[in-house]
């Protein structure tokens, strides 16, 4: 398996062989891996050379202790197009992946054409909630939050349908590094991009962006989705009937959704 050994971190990814396609980036979100994107994979394979990469303390990426911080990811990200002499890519990003690409929509656009922010939002969640989780895995464990964590992910239906794919989902969470988890719940702990006027406002940014919601989503909910559609000038909005992880549970539509928004 590749990897791009970077200054301070070790990042595994997986690129499709080369050809004259434009480059999409697959950014997963917390407590998945790169193989989160698999429904995507097949069809936007036509179009584009697909780029995915397990985010730092995630995967096969290495773990590096303490908190991290969505620049940090948003760093490793550049280090990792430089590793691929990849000079300017499309973006498509879900919950802490979302926040990443609301980074380098604001401090790197030059190095992307478009962006799509999945399932994300300003700021998620409350500082007191993260740091009651990041205290619960240190204690316990990944796997002691991933049964529960299915119930943010899907909704009941495709939990009662599809029971093999959320099993699949919650054995990656339980895999995922402890180390690694708590740095990125440290990152969304203390990622906020609602401050109007500051330097992480992304009312800054100036390319095209996409939003994606799950109507069921109660991590990330659509009006979070309204909220940094009415922030970032021209951006478009997109609602798909899933919970968190849309790409999973809605994956026909998501696919055909992103697709049609890229190649506009």
């Amino acid at each position: 398996m590749p990897f791009a050994k970077l200054k301070t971190a070790r990042i595994h990814y997986n690129l499709t062989a080369a050809s004259d396609l434009p480059v999409l980036v697959f950014s997963n979100s917390l407590g998945t891996d790169f193989t989160m994107w698999d429904p995507q994979f097949e069809a936007l394979s036509r179009t584009f050379r697909i780029l995915r990469y397990d985010t730092r303390g995630h995967g096969q990426s290495s773990s590096t202790s303490g908190a991290y911080t969505i620049e940090r990811l948003a760093k490793d990200f550049i280090g990792l197009l430089d590793h691929l002499k990849l000079s300017k890519v499309y973006f498509c990003g879900l919950s802490i992946g979302g926040l990443t690409g609301m980074c380098l929509g604001i401090h790197a656009p030059e190095r992307l054409h478009k962006i799509v922010l999945c399932n994300t939002a300003l700021k998620i969640g409350t500082a007191e909630n993260w740091n009651a989780r990041i205290e619960t895995v240190k204690k316990n464990g990944v796997q002691s939050i991933a049964s529960t964590a299915m119930e943010r992910w899907f909704t009941p239906s495709f939990r009662s349908r599809f029971p093999e794919i959320v099993r699949g989902a919650e054995e990656m969470l339980a895999s995922t590094s402890t180390e690694g988890y708590v740095g990125c719940c440290a990152a969304l702990r203390d990622a906020d991009f609602s401050i109007m006027g500051s330097s992480n406002s992304v009312s800054s940014i100036r390319l095209p962006t996409l939003v994606v919601a799950g109507a069921h989503d109660p991590v990330a909910t659509p009006a979070d989705a309204h909220t940094i559609v009415n922030r970032i000038p021209g951006a478009q909005y997109f609602e798909l009937d899933a919970a968190h992880l849309s790409n999973i549970e809605d994956a026909s539509a998501f696919t055909m959704g992103v697709e049609r928004f890229l190649t506009a």
